[in-house]
């Protein structure tokens, strides 16, 4: 059984939908950031910047939205929660661009590429989850499971990836670089599975 509501509240489902699509986006250029060879980091960053700045307009919406609204499909304080943890994944999104444009990190290895990929791959995940948010089915769970299983994934890369940064690099300023990367990354996916949570809690109170 799915939420009642009234028309005019499916607005939340559409703004919640539109931030997930603004995640897929700037996760996608990510991937191609640090997986073509002499990427232009400069755009790369910038055109990561201008989603991210898209995302926090959409979730203003929503939240002004809120703060407007007598009638809500759910509970006022899920709907924020689910909105911040939301946008939290694009920040760290931006932030590992940032810290990339910063630093200027050139090089990247396959431990970053195939985190930037778990991240997107959390996206799509998230994506398809709020789109079934209004009508909840199985396909739900398989979403729910499925970030949960990519964040189990991204714990496992980065524990080898920073075994791997202090083993074998010498240079002890790209080993702090790419160690802050490493953990921005890894954090990007900590808050899918923040927002995985958050679903799965929303959807067991209203069955």
């Amino acid at each position: 059984m799915g939420f009642s509501l009234l028309p005019k509240e499916d607005a939340y489902f559409t703004l919640f939908s539109d931030i997930t699509g603004k995640i897929q986006e700037a996760s996608t250029v990510l991937v191609r950031m640090v997986s073509e060879d002499d990427a232009d980091l400069i755009t790369y960053a910038k055109q990561i910047k201008d989603i991210e700045h898209s995302c926090d307009q959409i979730t203003h919406d929503l939240t002004t939205k809120l703060n407007k609204s007598f009638i809500t499909p759910f509970d006022r304080e899920d709907i924020f929660t689910l909105a911040v943890a939301l946008d939290d994944v694009c920040d760290y999104v931006d932030a590992a661009a940032r810290a990339i444009r910063m630093y200027n990190i050139s090089q990247f290895n396959e431990f970053v590429r195939q985190l930037a990929r778990l991240i997107n791959s959390q996206a799509a995940a998230m994506n398809s989850a709020v789109a079934m948010l209004k009508n909840p089915n199985g396909g739900m769970n398989a979403q729910i499971v499925e970030i949960h299983r990519l964040e189990n994934e991204a714990d496992d890369a980065y524990s080898r990836a920073i075994g791997d940064l202090f083993k074998n690099s010498v240079d002890p300023i790209e080993v702090i670089k790419l160690k802050e990367l490493l953990e921005i990354l890894e954090n990007a996916t900590d808050k899918g599975e923040q927002v995985a949570n958050i679903i799965e809690s929303i959807v067991l109170k209203h069955h």
